[in-house]
């Protein structure tokens, strides 16, 4: 694959008439959480610049709770919604939601005019985006950000097999079907039924936020980023950690994140005698994670499931040597040994020799890094997301 993203000009022309969107999504960032959903969040104000004006509705399972909107991520409306929290339940949380939103989304076509739709996942709200089209005559794109295109990874038997046909039939019914790799276009066009009507648009960073240091830093520091589950690659992390303890003893392991493994990493890391070097963050603002990639020498995740990850893209722009799994959508963006390292997905050995030699070679991880930094500020900003989405949306209108 190729490093560099064909870089889109900023100077797309502004509307005649703003474009009016409206936003449903699953992900956005809450109080004690800013992560959640920032792919989604921080391109709106961009977006707003090239004449779009964007509503947005959060939307959560009535039984998760209260969400509050983090500071800064822009204004949003929580709609909570009746469903059942299992597989059988997402297969018809679309409907419900629909149900919840209909009466609002027409009023709000009525009195101010609605051009397109913005749905973020086929489920639940793609399926409900797909409904409000069909009733109100307004058009609607899905943007698919993991792998699990159709769910059946998440949901089995019978439920699944109901998720996987509302996701068809959401892909069908949608103007455009935005992936945020190839990897997820391949996912969507391999089902049966799907029609050729996939785009990639990659996720953004801001390159104001994240930001190389300039001063050569000396310490040992590994960093990793992402929520403490299996599929992220956290336990191959600690055990590389205690292969390498002899040769480096500085070594010294952060991770920011949480979720149902912490527990069982944390007695890993004991069991395994490093649990000195290994420091569990917990969850952190945007900006403490972005001075954590500022601070670190390295920067892993061997996720075995990803469908891009934005956090190595905020690592490449603060200009630091990046550690991903081949197979995932991010080595559509990393050429190995150019503007980042890739190793092979559940690889111990070679995880951890790949360790070994960027924290030995100052000079290789200098090249990385600024090889890195220019990757994203060439093709992966906030701004080219922001330009490629106004596009999509215009091409939808034509």
């Amino acid at each position: 694959m190729i490093a560099d993203a064909p870089a889109l000009a900023y100077e797309i022309p502004q509307l005649e008439k703003p474009l009016r969107v409206l936003t449903i999504t699953p992900f956005y960032p809450v109080r004690g959480d800013e992560g959640q959903g920032c792919f989604v969040a921080e391109p709106l104000s961009r977006i707003e610049r090239l004449g779009i004006v964007n509503t947005t509705f959060a939307v959560r399972p009535f039984y998760r709770g209260r969400a509050i909107t983090a500071d800064g991520a822009g204004p949003a409306r929580w709609i909570h919604f009746l469903t059942l929290p299992t597989g059988l339940g997402l297969s018809s949380a679309g409907a419900l939601l629909y149900g919840r939103l209909a009466g609002e989304v027409r009023r709000m076509h009525r009195s101010q005019g609605l051009d397109l739709i913005h749905a973020h996942s086929a489920l639940p709200c793609g399926h409900a985006a797909a409904l409000l089209s069909r009733e109100l005559n307004v058009p609607f794109v899905v943007t698919v950000h993991g792998l699990d295109a159709f769910f059946t990874r998440q949901v089995g038997g019978f439920a699944g097999t109901l998720c996987a046909r509302a996701a068809g039939f959401v892909y069908r019914s949608a103007r455009t079907v935005i992936c945020v790799s190839e990897r997820v276009r391949d996912q969507i066009e391999s089902h049966p039924g799907t029609n050729d009507n996939a785009a990639v648009i990659y996720n953004g960073v801001d390159p104001e936020l994240f930001f190389p240091v300039r001063d050569e830093l000396t310490s040992d520091t590994i960093l990793s980023v992402g929520n403490l589950i299996p599929i992220k690659g956290h336990e191959l992390l600690i055990r590389a950690l205690a292969a390498l303890r002899e040769r480096y003893p500085r070594a010294r392991l952060e991770i920011i994140g949480d979720g149902p493994e912490r527990g069982r990493l944390q007695r890993l890391a004991r069991a395994l005698q490093v649990d000195g070097q290994v420091h569990f963050l917990g969850r952190q603002t945007r900006a403490q994670v972005a001075e954590a990639m500022r601070r670190c020498t390295t920067f892993a995740l061997p996720s075995r499931y990803e469908g891009l990850g934005c956090v190595y893209l905020e690592a490449m722009c603060s200009g630091k040597p990046v550690i991903a799994c081949r197979g995932q959508g991010i080595d559509e963006v990393i050429q190995h040994g150019v503007n980042g390292w890739l190793v092979d997905p559940g690889n111990l050995k070679e995880l951890s020799e790949s360790l070994a030699r960027l924290l030995r070679e100052n000079g290789l991880r200098r090249r990385l890094g600024e090889a890195a930094r220019q990757t994203v500020v060439h093709g992966y900003t906030l701004e080219h997301q922001a330009a490629r989405l106004t596009a999509v949306y215009r091409d939808c209108l034509s």
